[in-house]
């Protein structure tokens, strides 16, 4: 059997991206709306009475859900879509681009992107923009860089922002198994005028998008009563909740079923159907001194004592802030090295060594036509975050580094790496 030639063809970033293939609406709304109907979806519309394109719309990203409940959301529109290359690779390039999708790669500076969003308003379209730039780890927002502001006030067109519920709770990246009983639910809102943009600066245009596309899935599932039933509603916590509260060991929490526990102190939470983690014990530290959990302690209807994930997930980023501000924080691990430099195919690199320090990463590898090995650096100053995987296409935890031609993806091959850590270290090195 012939081996498959590699194609090292850089994505070309220039090429104007068509608008989306008329013919092709009517398959893609109903897909849609096959896809949101067993939840219910509900969309209302605010302030959007008389606005035609062109505009700008920032949407939340929780999950895959969110493209079908965009063009719903739409209708009768057609829009064009900021898209990863991962997806022109996945459904081939020609379809990803009929269906008015732009390539990009995430956390960098494209300017060619910046002219073809340009370019979607000046024909007086609809452009379609994910900010956060990668699905919500535990269903809350991520904070946007300014650069949001300053695409806005360039384009000088109306902004709309969709906000969109219960997309998380169907589906949460870190266990993508359906769950039962989740309401869809969607606002769509005019939130910036164009008269509005030219009399407001990028920081106070930031501060009313921020307002606006602010998210919280489990308080939203508390307040609506959602009970996720699902017999392995916990399998994949760990991914995001690394580090144990209560011995402070990370990279030793699993998951199964309904349980989340630690390996190294045997303690032991329950997720219940509205998905506070309630503990059940902590085995090994029942006759002996610990440091108690830093974490908010919240209290269930029956007076039983709970955690909530979100507080989690936070006090992990504080930890992980605490370590870079003692000068303690290293990341130096082996990793599986994967490179996509367009939309045909994915580059087996081997192995190679990532290490992250304060002032950026250093990946050392072979590249693809090269016989010895370098080592590249990404500032961290270029970076207002990483992308992160939790199980990119069953091969598990991934980060990702980017060119403007290249994307390097990387899979450990040791011990240290968790994406979550890695994502709060960029951030707040940024």
């Amino acid at each position: 059997m012939k081996k498959r030639e590699i194609d090292t063809t850089p994505f070309d970033t220039k090429r104007i991206p068509p608008k989306q293939n008329l013919f092709f609406m009517p398959f893609i709304w109903l897909i849609c709306w096959i896809s949101t109907k067993r939840n219910g979806l509900k969309i209302k519309k605010v302030n959007m009475e008389g606005l035609k394109p062109p505009f700008l719309v920032l949407g939340t990203h929780h999950s895959f859900t969110d493209f079908y409940v965009t063009p719903l959301a739409l209708m009768p529109y057609r829009a064009n879509y900021v898209s990863e290359l991962e997806g022109f690779e996945a459904f081939g390039e020609t379809l990803y681009r009929q269906a008015g999708c732009l390539g990009t790669r995430k956390f960098i500076n494209d300017i060619d992107l910046v002219r073809n969003i340009k370019h979607c308003m000046d024909r007086k379209g609809i452009l379609v923009l994910y900010p956060e730039a990668r699905y919500a780890n535990v269903g809350t927002v991520s904070k946007l860089p300014i650069s949001v502001g300053k695409l806005v006030k360039m384009l000088k067109v109306p902004v709309v922002v969709l906000n969109m519920k219960g997309n998380y709770l169907l589906s949460p990246i870190w266990n993508l198994e359906k769950r039962n009983n989740v309401k869809l639910s969607a606002t769509m809102t005019q939130v910036l005028t164009k008269e509005q943009i030219l009399q407001s600066s990028p920081e106070e245009i930031l501060s009313v998008v921020e307002e606006h596309l602010y998210y919280d899935e489990y308080a939203w599932q508390e307040e609506q009563g959602i009970k996720i039933t699902n017999k392995d509603r916990a399998k994949g916590l760990h991914l995001p909740l690394y580090q144990c509260p209560i011995c402070k060991t990370e990279f030793a929490m699993d998951s199964q079923g309904t349980k989340l526990f630690c390996k190294a102190c045997e303690s032991r939470w329950e997720k219940d159907e509205f998905s506070r983690l309630c503990l059940e014990s902590i085995s090994n530290f029942e006759n002996r001194e610990f440091k108690k959990s830093q974490l908010p302690v919240h209290k269930k209807e029956d007076n039983t004592s709970f955690y909530k994930i979100t507080d989690w997930y936070e006090w992990q980023r504080e930890q992980v802030q605490r370590e870079i501000d003692e000068g303690n924080y290293l990341l130096d691990c082996k990793v599986q090295i994967e490179a996509l430099p367009n939309a045909v195919n994915f580059i087996d690199l081997g192995e190679g060594r990532l290490v992250h320090k304060q002032e950026g990463f250093y990946l050392t590898l072979r590249d693809y036509g090269e016989k010895e090995e370098k080592t590249m650096f990404f500032s961290n100053k270029n970076m207002v975050s990483i992308h992160t995987e939790y199980d990119y296409r069953g091969k598990g935890q991934c980060v990702t580094l980017s060119t403007t031609t290249n994307t390097y993806f990387l899979f450990p091959r040791s011990e240290g790496f968790n994406a979550t850590k890695i994502q709060f270290a960029t951030e707040y090195l940024s």
